[in-house]
C-alpha cells in the first residue's frame, strides 16, 4: 500500500490517491479508494468538497465528527457505518474531537452507478450485529435488511470476531469480491491475509472464509 504522514494523519493506501500512484492498484470494479486512516487528538480534515462518488467512513477505534453542507452533524463510533453520497456535490469536514485518543478508521470510495444523484446522508450502528460474531450486512444498493443504502450495485458486509470462525459464501461467478483485512489473520479459499493485506476474488462460485480469534474485515460483493 501507499503510505502518507503528515504529522496530524497517518494513511495508507490501498488504491492509489494523493501522491501515491500505481498504474496496476487504481481501483477494483467500482473500489475506488480505501484509506486506513490514523488522526490524532484534536485534529482533522478541514472543508472540502466531493461530486459524484459513495463515500463510506468505517471507525476502527476512536470517534470521528462529520459535518457537512447537507446541514448533518454527527459523531462516528466503532460499530458504525457512515455513508455520504456526494451526487452533485457536497462539502464536509471530519474531525477527531478527542484531547487524548486517536481516531482510527476506513474511509472508502465508491463510484455510483449514475452521476449527478442529490447529495444525502445515511448513518448506522451495527455494533450488537457484530459483537455476534457473524458476517453482517452493513450496505446495500437496496438497504434491505436494515443496512445502509448505497447508490451502486455493492454489498458490503463486515466482521468483528473475538473468537475464531469460519464460514462458506455461496457466490456469483459473474460477480468480483474484495477482502479488506482490518485485524488479526483471515483465510479466504486457502490464501492467507494479515491485518492491512487485501484479497481479490473473481470467477468463483463460492468463498471459503476462516479467522483467527480478535480478527476484522470488510468483504465486499461488486459488479
Amino acid at each position: 500500500r501507499g503510505h502518507a504522514t503528515h504529522g496530524w494523519l497517518d494513511s495508507y493506501h490501498t488504491f492509489s490517491f494523493a501522491d501515491y500512484y500505481d498504474p496496476q492498484q487504481m481501483g477494483f470494479s467500482v473500489l475506488r479508494v480505501i484509506n486506513q486512516d490514523r488522526v490524532t487528538a484534536g485534529s482533522g480534515f478541514s472543508t472540502h468538497g466531493h461530486r459524484d462518488m459513495e463515500i463510506l467512513s468505517y471507525i476502527i477505534d476512536g470517534e470521528l465528527e462529520h459535518k457537512d453542507s447537507l446541514g448533518t452533524a454527527a459523531s462516528i463510533k466503532p460499530g458504525d457505518l457512515q455513508r455520504m453520497s456526494a451526487g452533485t456535490g457536497v462539502r464536509h469536514s471530519e474531525y477527531n474531537a478527542s484531547k487524548e485518543k486517536d481516531v482510527h478508521f476506513l474511509q472508502i470510495w465508491i463510484l455510483p452507478d449514475k452521476e449527478n444523484y442529490n447529495p444525502s446522508y445515511g448513518q448506522k450502528n451495527f455494533k450488537s450485529q457484530l459483537e455476534s460474531n457473524e458476517i453482517t450486512l452493513v450496505a446495500s444498493n437496496s438497504g434491505r435488511d436494515q443496512s445502509v443504502s448505497l447508490n451502486q450495485d455493492v454489498d458490503l458486509y463486515a466482521l468483528k470476531s473475538a473468537t475464531a470462525g469460519e464460514k462458506i459464501l455461496n457466490t456469483d461467478q459473474a460477480r468480483a469480491y474484495w477482502l479488506q483485512v482490518i485485524k488479526g489473520t483471515v483465510v479466504m479459499n486457502q490464501v492467507s491475509a494479515a491485518a492491512g493485506d487485501a484479497l481479490q476474488a473473481r470467477t468463483e462460485s463460492r468463498l471459503h472464509l476462516k479467522w483467527q480469534s480478535d480478527s476484522e474485515f470488510l468483504l465486499f460483493d461488486l459488479p
